[in-house]
C-alpha cells in the first residue's frame, strides 16, 4: 500500500512537471474509480464517459492547484461531481430553449429544405473548420478527422492508431480545446 502511494505520490509530482507518461498512469491508475462513481450517479454510460474524460482533462490542466493534503481520487471525485454538475445544467437549459423553440415556432410553417445561401454558407465554414484544423499538430488533425469526419468510435480509433483507449479518448479532447482556442482566434 505504502509503495503504491508512493508511486502515485511520483507520478503526481512528475504530472506537475508536464509530464505525459505521468499523466497516463494517473488516468489508467484512477479511471475505473471515477468511472464508477459517476456511472452510479448517471446511470448513462455516455454521460459517464464524457464527465471521466472532461474530469481527468480539467485535473491535468489544473494540476498545479493539487494540495497533496487531501487525496488525488477525492480531488478527482469532486472535480467529476462539479463536472456532472455543470452538465446537468447546460441540459435544463437546453431543454428550456427547445421548449421555448416549440412554442416560437407552433405558428409557423418551417421549410426545412436548404436554400442555394444555407448550402454556400455551409460550404464556407466547413471550408473554414478545415483550415483551421490544418493549423493543429497531425497527432490532434488525425483523431479529430477520424472521430468527427470519418465517425470513427473511440475504440476503432485506439485500434487502428494501436494506441490505449484512454490515450485517445485524452488526446481527442485536448485536440477539441486545440481547435476551439484556434477558432476563437479567427
Amino acid at each position: 500500500m505504502e509503495v503504491t502511494s508512493n508511486i502515485v505520490q511520483f507520478n503526481i509530482e512528475k504530472a506537475k512537471t508536464g509530464d505525459q507518461v505521468a499523466f497516463t498512469f494517473l488516468l489508467d491508475f484512477y479511471w475505473n474509480e471515477v468511472y464508477g462513481f459517476m456511472i452510479k450517479r448517471t446511470e448513462n454510460e455516455t454521460d459517464t464517459e464524457d464527465i471521466a474524460i472532461e474530469t481527468f482533462a480539467k485535473a491535468f490542466d489544473k494540476i498545479g492547484t493539487y494540495n497533496s493534503e487531501f487525496g488525488f481520487n477525492t480531488w478527482l471525485i469532486t472535480i467529476a461531481k462539479n463536472v456532472h454538475i455543470d452538465m446537468l445544467r447546460k441540459k435544463k437549459l437546453l431543454v428550456f430553449v427547445e421548449n421555448n423553440d416549440k412554442i416560437n415556432y407552433a405558428n409557423t410553417i418551417a421549410d426545412e429544405s436548404s436554400s442555394a445561401e444555407d448550402e454556400l454558407i455551409i460550404e464556407q465554414n466547413l471550408a473554414q473548420l478545415l483550415l483551421c484544423i490544418k493549423k493543429m499538430k497531425p497527432a490532434y488533425q488525425e483523431v479529430i478527422q477520424m472521430r468527427y469526419f470519418q465517425e470513427m468510435s473511440y475504440q476503432e480509433i485506439a485500434n487502428q492508431l494501436n494506441q490505449p483507449l484512454n490515450n485517445v479518448k485524452i488526446k481527442l479532447l485536448r485536440g477539441k480545446k486545440i481547435l476551439a482556442e484556434i477558432i476563437s482566434k479567427t
